[in-house]
């Protein structure tokens, strides 16, 4: 579970007395503290060093949480509904205007020649706070005749509604609107019929509290710069005596960037530098009926918390959160005190199928899978997707299946498409 998820997670179930304005400021108060100060990491289980196994766990003998925490964890929401509605599985399916997010390489296989998406997704709706939310605009476009190469854009915008910040003694020290963003371009090229490759910049800004002071610093906005790499493989059309059918394999290593801080400080956060690998396989049983089923796997490349908090320079912060983005990048793998096992502990699975009829209605479901050690989300998705001459609506729903909060628990989301292709024949005809 990712930061602002297991903040908020951990405070909604105490927090129902009280009205949708008090909770709002409260969880987001506390959230925006917690965040720059870092103390979350004191929200997991107290741990012993067993000499036995050479692990940290609990008295019972379980493995402890030990949660991965990252700053701005909003680049790792999946920001459309139609990934949203199979398990937030998106690396390997078709592509269209959303694929930024979790595969850029996939525009160049792209069936149309361009289209726009707007997704708006509300925020913890459960509590009744109706100004936290996450928007997402991005749109592609087909560069040249050779049908090789294609450019996208995004604009990921997340706002955390209206607040009161007050000191520890609970006086008012004003209001403020925290508020992220990401800016992110992309360029896809084929490098066969079946291969393609894809590179993305972005740039990110997050504002929580800036203008306020915490422990006598000064709180800014943080500002740091990121890279996604993928990659598409394609396989040919098999014909079957009905249909055809051809699977897709992709992978991405998204979020490669800069720490980010929030004051003068030298302790900075990570970023959600993530590896994603995913496979879809397409089925057109005729002209009318096509099923897609799709599997992702990812994987933060962030370092795993130490239980020990090992400091040994001596600076009052622990070293696991003072190596540089590429050594925690390649460390990630096998970084954790609890060994492969624990690493084991760190994918995060999601599985969902999309069923289409006449390329104009569809019917999704997934599955999402997080360890309990690790964060906990686990939850079913089901969607709906409509296609009717230039536009395109997609509709999600979020079903949780533990007893743990999610942000996004029982929520509708939409995805508004246009599509250039579609435009262009109309006028023609």
């Amino acid at each position: 579970m990712n930061h602002f998820d297991k903040t908020n997670a951990y405070l909604s179930g105490f927090l129902s007395p009280l009205s949708s304005n008090a909770m709002k400021k409260i969880i987001t108060s506390i959230f925006t503290t917690c965040f720059i100060l870092g103390i979350t990491h004191q929200l997991t289980a107290q741990a012993c060093f067993d000499d036995g196994s050479g692990n940290f766990v609990t008295a019972t003998g379980s493995p402890c949480v030990n949660t991965i925490i990252t700053a701005v964890p909003f680049l790792r929401i999946a920001p459309d509904a139609r990934a949203a509605g199979m398990g937030d599985a998106g690396i390997a399916v078709s592509s269209d205007a959303n694929a930024l997010h979790f595969n850029a390489s996939k525009l160049a296989f792209a069936e149309d020649n361009g289209g726009i998406a707007v997704t708006y997704t509300p925020w913890l709706r459960a509590l009744n706070v109706n100004d936290v939310y996450l928007a997402y605009l991005s749109g592609f476009f087909k560069i040249g005749d050779d049908d090789l190469s294609a450019a996208g854009f995004s604009l990921r915008y997340f706002s955390l509604g209206d607040i009161a910040f007050t000191d520890e003694n609970g006086m008012a020290l004003g209001q403020g609107r925290p508020n992220e963003f990401e800016i992110a371009g992309a360029y896809s090229r084929k490098l066969s019929d079946q291969l393609s490759v894809g590179l993305t910049g972005k740039f990110i800004y997050s504002n929580l509290a800036a203008g306020q002071e915490v422990g006598g610093q000064e709180i800014t906005a943080g500002i740091a710069g990121a890279a996604d790499i993928s990659f598409t493989y394609k396989s040919r059309e098999i014909d079957l005596n009905n249909g055809s059918s051809y699977f897709t394999i992709g992978t991405s290593f998204s979020n490669l960037g800069s720490k980010i801080t929030y004051t003068n400080s030298l302790n900075k956060d990570f970023i959600p530098a993530n590896f994603g690998i995913g496979a879809a396989w397409d089925l057109d049983f005729d002209e009318y009926n096509r099923l897609t089923v799709a599997f992702d796997l990812n994987k933060l490349m962030v370092p795993t918390p130490d239980p020990a908090q090992t400091d040994l320079d001596g600076d009052g912060i622990p070293d696991y959160k003072q190596v540089s983005t590429f050594s925690g990048i390649f460390n990630s793998f096998g970084d954790a005190s609890g060994g492969f096992s624990e690493e084991l502990r760190e994918l995060m699975y999601s599985v969902g199928v999309e069923y289409w009829y006449d390329k104009q209605f569809a019917v999704r479901a997934g599955y999402f899978h997080e360890n309990a050690t690790k964060g906990n989300r686990k939850y079913f998705t089901v969607g709906l997707g409509l296609k009717y001459n230039v536009f395109g609506l997609n509709i999600s729903y979020l079903v949780p299946t533990t007893n743990q909060r999610n942000p996004l628990d029982n929520t509708l989301r939409f995805s508004l498409l246009f599509d250039f292709s579609a435009f262009e024949s109309a006028e023609l005809n």
